[in-house]
């Protein structure tokens, strides 16, 4: 411990001149590109008879495009079960033939 009470206390370096030129000139430019923006128009606004009719609409469409889709499932569904119906009758004419080729080779 330093038992020395005339030690110099570290000094704080001070901003130069050009340093706070240059940060006063960079704050009022930000400033006046703000203020010289040009300024959001408010939205028109809307009647509730037009936003109801507007969802109502909105909600057409939605129902509209569910409904197709669940046409095209339903077509897909019936083509698969054709093409499982298919299948299968192959599946039974097969069966039916090595059945009687099977009782043929045991005798």
């Amino acid at each position: 411990m330093n038992t020395n009470l005339n030690t110099q206390i570290p000094t704080t370096h001070s901003l130069s001149s050009e340093g706070t030129l240059v940060g006063v000139f960079a704050a009022a430019l930000l400033l006046a590109r703000k203020l010289l923006a040009p300024k959001a128009g408010k939205p028109e606004p809307i009647s509730r008879a037009d936003f109801y009719a507007e969802l109502a609409a909105l909600k057409d469409h939605i129902h509209a495009g569910h409904l197709a889709i669940l046409n095209k499932l339903d077509a897909n569904h019936r083509e698969l079960l054709a093409a499982l119906e298919r299948q299968a009758t192959r599946i039974n004419t097969l069966e039916a033939g090595l059945a009687r080729v099977d009782e043929r080779t045991k005798n």
